[in-house]
């Protein structure tokens, strides 16, 4: 994956000149199967939530400690992590001690025994838990963290679709992260304009409310 990064970010600065880079990981998603004693079942995933739970393939069980040292990841992002995957509402992982609450003490395995009837799941999206800072430069961070995140969730839906009327690319953007943050029209509509401004997006000729994704 870093060597496919790597290449990316070589091609991107010799075609782009005036555009800056800047990776997600939280907001990518992958599908794998998750093999459980009922059945499989079909796992959508954030980036760094599948990277933990492919961890498990080569170990049974995984201190906090272990997980956050093999990701390299912030204490509040694998807080956020592993709560997704054993305190929310698919306990794809065991926890010890079995609490709400994930600590660095904490020891992880793989729930054997989870299932669901459909065969089928989408993990919910890993919150930062961290406690909140009043200071300005932690409300331009905060800021700059939601400007990334619609930008990424509207050049997904675009990249996937292609083609779609305005008001679905708003239903679609707030449905994926509505578990993030509140979301209102108007802002989610400055950021359309923006990336269209900056050619990410375009306007069909004909209907002004249709958007097209420029490849």
């Amino acid at each position: 994956m870093v060597r496919c990064i790597e290449a990316f970010k070589d091609y991107y600065s010799v075609e782009t000149q005036h555009q800056q880079l800047k990776w997600m990981y939280s907001l990518g998603s992958c599908i794998i199967i998750g093999y459980f004693e009922r059945r499989s079942i079909k796992i959508i995933a954030t980036t760094c939530q599948t990277a933990i739970l492919l961890l498990f393939n080569v170990s049974e069980k995984l201190s906090y400690s272990n997980i956050k040292k093999q990701l390299n990841l912030a204490p509040e992002e694998i807080d956020g992590l592993l709560y997704s995957l054993a305190c929310d509402k698919y306990k794809i992982l065991l926890k010890i001690p079995d609490t709400t609450t994930v600590t660095i003490s904490d020891d992880f395995e793989i729930n054997f025994n989870f299932t669901d009837r459909t065969g089928k799941i989408k993990l919910p999206m890993p919150l930062l838990i961290n406690e909140k800072k009043k200071s300005s430069d932690h409300n331009d961070n905060d800021k700059d963290r939601r400007r990334f995140l619609i930008d990424a969730s509207i050049v997904r839906i675009m990249k996937a679709k292609k083609v779609l009327h305005y008001k679905m690319v708003v239903s679609e953007c707030v449905q994926e992260l509505e578990g993030l943050f509140n979301l209102d029209f108007m802002e989610i509509k400055k950021r359309i304009e923006d990336l269209i401004e900056r050619e990410f997006l375009e306007r069909d000729r004909e209907e002004v409310d249709l958007l097209r994704y420029v490849p």
